[in-house]
């Protein structure tokens, strides 16, 4: 939807300093809202209009309730600081009742079939996911600095939720990483004989405190793109991270390749990774701080996979004689 409202919103968004992923999704869960009202313009619409269209992504789309919570954030955002129309925190209408799926969970045997088939230019991307349980935005989004060498962890800035956190880096990937980041400093020197070449992207708080890091090893990612592209925000000249798309084809054509059955996806390796720490007598804390999981019931799920499987209940029919 190319309409002045939306080219407005996008700005007004891009103007407060919103991740850009945020901003897709807000952009495109309060199109369809527009869509869905016959593009009438949100100013003329009430809280009537709201819960009608969320009451239908429930009960008509069936959507998950996560699905419904994002369309509602983007609703809010769009009322209460957009429009200055707040919305009240009583609104009626039906929630979801979709629950949300249960992880798919590799074994050890199918991991290692898995990586084993992965392309080389990917492998390293694809192994963290599993040996440090990253979500796969997590993973390209990391700068070189964010691996740690002497206490072996990776660093993670500003995942899910805005949270910090520390995981535990493989002990098996510090000779690979430490060569990856030596052909980096290759491709830096590359860079910076282009003159046009601005650095790295840089959050905002960190712009005029750095001003100067954006062009060391430090700050460049740790996967980066093959090319250099215009930043469209300040659209100078930079060095993107690499295409979470890529990661994604890695993992689905290693995933055939090995003849896993199951549907895999880059996730999958992060529900695995959580799975095997606790088969190897990790507590559930431990899995919830390495996960980044505000609630450690998100992270029960996994202790409920262990014990409702083969590993906690016996099927009777293993006990008939035939």
């Amino acid at each position: 939807m190319k309409s002045q409202f939306i080219k407005s919103l996008y700005e007004h968004m891009m103007l407060k300093r919103y991740a850009k992923r945020t901003i897709q999704t807000y952009i495109n869960w309060i199109s369809d809202y527009i869509r869905f009202h016959k593009y009438q313009h949100p100013k003329d619409l009430d809280v009537l209009h709201v819960e009608a269209y969320l009451t239908h992504l429930s009960t008509k789309r069936k959507n998950a309730r996560s699905t419904q919570a994002t369309a509602l954030n983007a609703l809010v955002f769009l009322y209460n600081r957009y429009l200055e129309k707040p919305l009240p925190s009583d609104m009626n209408f039906v929630g979801s009742g979709r629950e949300r799926k249960l992880p798919v969970v590799l074994t050890q045997l199918e991991v290692k079939a898995l990586l084993g088939r992965v392309p080389t230019h990917h492998y390293l991307a694809v192994a963290l996911l599993y040996g440090s349980g990253l979500r796969l935005m997590e993973c390209v989004r990391l700068r070189t600095g964010d691996i740690d060498f002497d206490y072996k962890c990776v660093r993670i800035w500003f995942g899910k939720g805005g949270k910090h956190r520390v995981v535990t880096l493989s002990e098996s990937l510090i000779p690979l990483l430490k060569n990856h980041i030596s052909e980096s400093e290759k491709l830096l020197q590359r860079d910076l004989m282009v003159s046009e070449f601005a650095g790295a992207w840089i959050p905002h708080g960190l712009r005029k405190k750095y001003q100067q890091r954006n062009k060391t090893i430090e700050w460049q990612y740790l996967f980066p793109a093959s090319k250099l592209s215009i930043d469209p925000e300040s659209k100078l000249l930079r060095r993107h991270h690499l295409d979470e798309k890529q990661i994604q084809r890695a993992v689905n054509r290693a995933s055939t390749d090995a003849g896993i059955i199951k549907h895999v996806t880059p996730h999958t390796l992060r529900h695995s990774f959580a799975t095997h720490l606790l088969q190897s007598g990790a507590d559930i804390r431990t899995v919830q701080d390495q996960l980044g999981h505000a609630d450690v019931r998100t992270t029960q799920i996994y202790t409920h996979i262990l014990q409702q499987g083969a590993n906690g209940v016996v099927s009777p029919l293993s006990n008939l004689a035939f």
